[in-house]
């Protein structure tokens, strides 16, 4: 009998917490493991052998912030573990640039600026027949300033944000990133607000609290779609 796959989770800070999609992987049969290597407990793993899935998280430092954050060099070997064995990947935020650069694509600041509250995702073409973005969840929750700005030899863009960065991508056959934040609920969101309202400006984040609140329904629905298939492409 087939073990329930084993999914793990890496997590860059207390504030950037898996949250929802930690939860939708839960309900389709996953075992999550959540690895915190800032934290202190179990370091990330060598490989993937004793997992079926890998999901990398956001985070406010930068793909190529190493030094500073050792474990982020673990992270993009196990990215590109996933590739090499076929595993399945799926980078949010930081964890969509640590893929693109793991494999051999560059990140920069936003030469746009930075993006930040509900927009819509421009899906490319090739989108609706992706395995696991084919649902094409209309809107997304965004809060970054870096960007993917080359893609990996052989990467697929599969959306472009309004500004005409890469939203979404897949970096290799089995791995995807998304610029956006799926995974995060209302209560993180205000907390990241909390924390940077005077960065960002107070009428803006008041606006972008709004629109996030009121799209949450929304957003849970077209986004849970996306998990479920990435656990059932574990099991594939």
């Amino acid at each position: 009998m087939a073990r329930d796959p084993r999914v793990l989770v890496v997590q860059h800070q207390d504030d950037c917490p898996p949250a929802l999609i930690g939860r939708w992987l839960l309900e389709a049969g996953c075992v999550v493991d959540i690895r915190r290597p800032y934290a202190g407990g179990l370091p990330l793993p060598l490989d993937l052998a004793d997992h079926e899935g890998l999901v990398v998280l956001g985070g406010s430092m930068g793909a190529e912030d190493d030094e500073a954050h050792p474990w982020l060099a673990s992270a993009k070997e196990l990215v590109r573990a996933g590739a090499a064995e076929r595993k399945p990947v799926l980078g949010i935020c930081l964890g969509h640039q640590l893929a693109a650069v793991a494999l051999g694509g560059t990140v920069e600041v936003n030469p746009a600026g930075r993006q930040f509250g509900v927009l819509p995702i421009g899906w490319t073409g090739r989108a609706g027949a992706d395995p696991l973005l084919g649902s094409l969840p209309a809107r997304a929750i965004h809060w970054n300033n870096d960007v993917v700005t080359e893609l990996p030899r052989r990467a697929v863009v599969l959306a472009h944000a309004p500004d005409g960065a890469v939203q979404a991508a897949r970096f290799a056959e089995t791995v995807w990133g998304v610029q956006a934040h799926p995974e995060v609920d209302e209560a993180i969101v205000k907390a990241w607000a909390a924390d940077e309202r005077e960065e960002i400006g107070p009428e803006l984040v008041d606006r972008a609290l709004v629109d996030m609140t009121e799209a949450a329904a929304e957003l849970e629905a077209a986004w849970q779609p996306v998990a479920a298939a990435f656990a059932g492409s574990m099991r594939a």
